[in-house]
């Protein structure tokens, strides 16, 4: 299975608590909510197809916990992401969740990037990251990670965890789609290439 990584970005690269003011405060987080005001339905339309590639769900667990407190009460069978997150295969990894009632869960407790090898092992389409930061962050670094589809909203937080911290392994990538919505927000699919490479303008002539 290819692994791709879907999440919600600011301006200056924040990722945390983009759906509701409670959705992550840690650290002291006060900006929750900021995607709000930028729905449009080109979100909803590429949610829908990029959900119906995926055979499965690998998830964080704050994350995890987010969606499981909510996507379980929506029952309308007509709703394709609803019907996609309550019945695929979840994978979550967390070394403190002991139990995990949403239909279809395993925790991954250790090993993880052997697991998670394991599993992009599998045959099937897409096993789907979805925010999910410190573990997009870890598999983005071992090269794990097929495809990054990031949303990068018209908003500068200032505060808030990234997806790109210090301290990540360079890698380049390569665009593969590039859209506006009508609300501001830039859609970027990418693809890592390797290893960035270097040049000297300096040099040139």
């Amino acid at each position: 299975m290819r692994i791709t990584l879907a999440t919600f970005l600011s301006l200056d690269g924040v990722m945390q608590g983009p759906g509701a003011p409670r959705e992550d405060t840690s650290d002291g987080f006060g900006h929750g909510g900021w995607q709000f005001p930028y729905a449009d339905q080109e979100l909803g339309t590429y949610g829908t197809t990029w959900f119906a590639e995926a055979d499965g769900f690998l998830l964080g667990r704050k994350t995890y916990e987010i969606f499981a407190n909510y996507w379980p009460t929506v029952t309308d069978e007509n709703d394709p992401i609803a019907s996609s997150l309550n019945t695929l295969p979840k994978y979550v990894v967390s070394t403190t969740l002991d139990q995990a009632e949403w239909r279809n869960t395993t925790i991954i407790k250790s090993d993880v990037l052997k697991e998670i090898a394991e599993l992009k092992a599998r045959p099937g389409r897409e096993l789907q990251i979805h925010g999910s930061g410190v573990l997009a962050q870890s598999l983005l670094d071992h090269g794990l990670i097929d495809e990054l589809r990031l949303w990068t909203y018209p908003v500068v937080l200032g505060s808030g965890k990234r997806l790109f911290e210090p301290g990540r392994t360079a890698t380049a990538l390569r665009l593969i789609e590039s859209r506006t919505t009508s609300s501001g927000c830039v859609l970027s699919v990418y693809r890592p290439a390797g290893e960035p490479t270097y040049g000297d303008f300096t040099q040139e002539g």
